[in-house]
């Protein structure tokens, strides 16, 4: 089988995203920490130290912050050192026009000593930062792609495809709509699963192949399986990664129902809270077949790809409460595409 892979390409992060945010505040006020302990001798000079230069840091960091959180979309559409330049340039703005502001006072002399400094070291800080943003990235490059590889050789198993098969041929004669409606299901399944994992989908679409997996999941196990449905208060319109909730409840069956004698029942929550999506899963939980190969895989990728798309600001939990096992996942209600990323046809 050949998947064709996108290479990396250079790009800024998402300076609207939690996670990128989070990282640059840490590791700027890091820097400052570790300048004023090593130019002091003691710790109490070093943190009154630090605590001076952070006047100065940070109202420049949160200019810096509202100003490229405004112009993240654009950033996002540039070439790449356009947009670095772009954003050195922003900063040292900043930078020039607080340390002016702050310092009025200095002679001429001392002043533009001052803020030749202080531009230079702003200069180093935010190359630093923009090339460990790009070395994180393409680091992360060839996770996207190993987290695909897996998503696809743990979700096509052989013996789902088989039984459903299986599953359709006993229907051909006695019921051959019904078998033409399942292998419709199965060709769609498939489609999505051979598609490019990296576009963001809606979660309308999303449900629509999960109502199809699910299809194809009760023809095979009848009344061994009772679904209960909770999505009416879905937001249709938030964007998330493909295959996100058709993963989940193919591991609630494979581990939940499969393995049971009597009737599982499985249930699929999504709901809109504020500006976050809510997705919940509950099925039967076995403890004797807790260790079953694949489970601890197929969630681990799934918190995997949800960090690849959503960094820090998406979540998943698991839990078993008595003899039910869950999975909750939350993310944000985003409903326009990142730029540079078109719609999937």
């Amino acid at each position: 089988m050949s998947i064709k892979q996108n290479a990396y390409s250079d790009g800024l992060p998402d300076f609207r995203n939690l996670g990128v945010t989070a990282r640059i505040l840490v590791a700027v006020n890091l820097l400052a920490i570790g300048a004023a302990c090593y130019a002091e001798p003691t710790w109490m000079r070093a943190i009154e130290r630090f605590a001076g230069e952070a006047a100065f840091i940070e109202p420049v960091l949160l200019a810096s912050f509202v100003v490229l959180y405004c112009i993240s979309p654009a950033l996002a559409s540039m070439r790449y050192l356009t947009a670095c330049a772009l954003v050195l340039a922003i900063t040292l703005g900043l930078a020039g026009a607080f340390m002016n502001a702050v310092h009025s006072a200095i002679t001429p002399t001392g002043e533009v000593r001052a803020l030749a400094r202080i531009l230079v070291l702003t200069t180093v800080v935010v190359l630093g930062l923009l090339g460990y943003l790009r070395l994180r990235a393409k680091a992360y490059s060839p996770a996207l792609t190993e987290a695909r590889l897996q998503a696809l050789q743990a979700r096509i198993r052989p013996h789902f495809l088989f039984n459903s098969l299986n599953a359709v041929l006993s229907l051909i004669r006695r019921d051959p709509k019904r078998a033409e409606v399942a292998l419709e299901d199965l060709a769609d399944l498939f489609r999505v699963l051979m598609s490019d994992g990296r576009k963001f989908v809606r979660l309308s679409d999303e449900i629509s192949l999960l109502e199809r997996y699910a299809s194809i999941e009760q023809l095979r196990l009848g009344s061994r399986l009772r679904l209960v449905w909770e999505i009416d208060s879905a937001p249709q319109d938030a964007l998330l990664p493909p295959l996100v909730l058709q993963p989940l409840l193919e591991n609630a069956v494979y581990h939940g129902v499969e393995p049971g004698t009597g009737v599982g029942e499985v249930l699929v929550q999504i709901e809109s809270r504020g500006k976050r999506v809510f997705v919940r899963m509950v099925n039967p939980f076995h403890p004797e077949h807790a260790h079953r190969p694949g489970n601890r895989m197929a969630l681990d990728n799934l918190r995997e790809r949800l960090t690849l798309f959503f960094d820090a600001e998406a979540s998943m939990q698991t839990s078993v409460t008595g003899e039910r096992f869950k999975v909750e996942i939350e993310f944000p209600h985003l409903t326009e595409r990142p730029a540079g990323e078109a719609e999937a046809p």
